[in-house]
């Protein structure tokens, strides 16, 4: 049966309704995350910890009960293991971590758009390693990030930052993170793919940063509105938000899903404005949508 545009085929219709799942509840988790660090005195160490041993775990539990891979395979190489856990406590523990605190420090929205400066970030590196000048469209790229990220932290006034400064530092280590965080594990994700290896970089990541902060030591008010936003950030906005975008893969491409993953920064804006109250000025929107442009100008440019 043809498609003429009007109707898409069933799988990729249900690849995009995935993928838009996953984003839109990565998005939402930032912004629940706000309301526990800002209205319940959670800490930025604790939700790390409590999300990364869970999800990771969760993960591992569920590829190992549905039969797809054995999880414990991979402690069998020396290798593996200690690329395993460089990823677990350099990139995964590393880019919630700084993610979680931008927002703690300011706000989901502009820490999530921050954060999208990574493909950019990625682009800068490979032009380094390969000591050759970008392209036109490159060049485009990070002009507009730099532009829009400008535009995001100061409302366009150059004496003054629009956000605090530790919620810019952060959210700048969160984007540098991330391209750590896509970059190092490609060998292990061609390996054991993307269930063994996150499932393992959040439970290492989480098993090890428990050193620094116990997850039993809880810092926050409880009540019924703050336990929810725990589970939601922990199951809906991790667990099952990786799990919905691994299987979009299946039924769209890469490129595809990562161009659908921008509704992420624009949920969290929105949310942020309509739900906590945040201000956002027309400067950081044209900010923010001039950094989440780029997302598309570097998947159409990977696409031809």
């Amino acid at each position: 049966m043809e498609s003429h545009g009007a109707v898409l085929p069933f799988p990729r219709t249900k690849g995009i309704i995935l993928v838009l799942a996953a984003a839109i509840l990565w998005g939402v988790s930032g912004t629940v995350a706000q309301f526990l660090f800002h209205q319940h005195g959670f800490s930025t160490n604790w939700l790390v910890a409590i999300r990364l041993l869970v999800s990771g775990a969760g993960l591992l539990l569920f590829t190992q009960t549905m039969g797809r891979q054995n999880i414990w395979a991979v402690w069998k190489n020396k290798h593996d293991i200690l690329q395993l856990i460089f990823f677990g406590i350099i990139g995964m523990l590393g880019v919630q971590y700084a993610y979680f605190a931008s927002i703690e420090y300011g706000n989901a929205a502009t820490a999530t758009v921050l954060q999208y400066l990574a493909p950019v970030i990625i682009v800068c590196y490979t032009c380094l390693r390969t000591k050759s000048l970008p392209s036109k469209r490159e060049t485009t790229v990070i002009l507009m990030a730099v532009s829009g990220t400008f535009l995001l932290v100061t409302k366009g006034n150059l004496h003054t930052l629009a956000i605090s400064f530790p919620a810019f530092i952060w959210g700048i280590l969160s984007a540098f993170a991330l391209a750590f965080y896509s970059l190092y594990p490609s060998r292990l994700l061609s390996k054991w793919g993307s269930l063994i290896t996150v499932g393992w970089g959040m439970l290492l990541g989480g098993i090890g940063f428990s050193f620094f902060h116990p997850p039993w030591k809880v810092q926050g008010t409880w009540s019924l509105s703050s336990f929810l936003a725990v589970v939601f950030v922990v199951i809906l906005g991790t667990l099952i938000a990786f799990f919905c975008y691994m299987e979009s893969l299946k039924y769209i491409h890469a490129t595809e899903a990562s161009l659908l993953s921008c509704a992420e920064p624009l949920s969290a804006a929105f949310l942020s404005v309509v739900w906590l109250q945040v201000s956002f000025s027309p400067a950081e929107w044209i900010g923010s949508l001039a950094i989440i442009a780029t997302i598309f100008i570097l998947s159409r440019s990977n696409s031809q």
